[in-house]
């Protein structure tokens, strides 16, 4: 089974502002449904209650303290049982948020990363990629568009 991260950050890491994102790019929104449709995610209940219903076509697990149910998600309560639910699968995608990020690091393969290049205002960050633990594996830059606004780079980083 594969574990990934995808994420979107700004140029100091930022990931979001009062539980959103602090930006609107259409082709980053596309990138994250090409490596989560079909499979697994697994997210915090903040992230969760951002995106305000389950994602579509995607096995949906939120991560929370507390005892909650939520329809058409499955509720876990660490990172650890989050992954052992989705034993048999093909490749699982954690989504957010930072703390389940900073919990999940030393358990992914991949990080399927978007850097926006440009700095917004954020209260939330995504952890340092540390380059003793992270290879570049590959980068696709954009420039901005007609429905992007921001220069944009997609990159994967593969554990060294």
């Amino acid at each position: 089974m594969i574990i990934s991260i995808v994420v979107a950050a700004d140029e100091k890491n930022g990931i979001g502002k009062n539980n959103q994102l602090p930006w609107y790019l259409p082709a980053d929104l596309k990138h994250f449904r090409e490596f989560t449709i079909g499979y697994p995610v697994i997210m915090g209940r903040k992230t969760f209650d951002s995106v305000e219903k389950p994602l579509a076509k995607r096995r949906n697990i939120v991560i929370t303290t507390q005892n909650l149910e939520i329809e058409g998600c499955e509720v876990v309560h660490s990172i650890n049982e989050a992954i052992e639910k989705c034993k048999g699968e093909e490749r699982i995608a954690i989504v957010g948020g930072a703390t389940i990020f900073e919990q999940s690091m030393d358990l992914v393969d991949v990080i399927h990363f978007t850097r926006i290049h440009n700095i917004f205002e954020a209260d939330t960050f995504f952890p340092a990629i540390n380059p003793d633990k992270w290879i570049q594996a590959d980068i696709e830059r954009h420039e901005p568009d007609e429905k992007n606004m921001y220069p944009y780079s997609f990159i994967t980083y593969r554990r060294a």
